[in-house]
């Protein structure tokens, strides 16, 4: 039960953490898959993907096909809406983790 609620709540960071990375630079779903895992979170492509296509429908991601030594990769960057929601999103985990953190 306790990690069923953990997992929820680190979804969303998950979700910030990947626009951050759009915003950097256009990056494919095992690249951060890999990513994540070097900031501790498991995820698998099964979690993921369908994050990344939530986000791309929701208009903050876009998708552009590679092709990458004979494979099609999809790559994935920011859009405009995706920008500004980064920018709300940063501005209110700041003032939440400013009230949560320990003194």
């Amino acid at each position: 039960m306790q990690e069923q609620i953990i997992r929820k709540l680190f979804l969303g960071f998950i979700h910030i953490h990947i626009l951050h990375h759009a915003k950097k630079e256009p990056f494919y779903g095992a690249w951060m898959i890999e990513e994540l895992r070097n900031h501790g979170y498991e995820i698998s492509a099964g979690t993921l993907y369908p994050v990344l296509h939530n986000l791309e429908k929701n208009g903050v991601l876009k998708v552009e096909d590679r092709n990458v030594e004979g494979k099609i990769r999809k790559y994935y960057s920011i859009t405009e809406v995706g920008d500004e929601v980064l920018k709300e999103a940063r501005i209110k985990a700041y003032e939440l983790f400013k009230e949560i953190k320990e003194d």
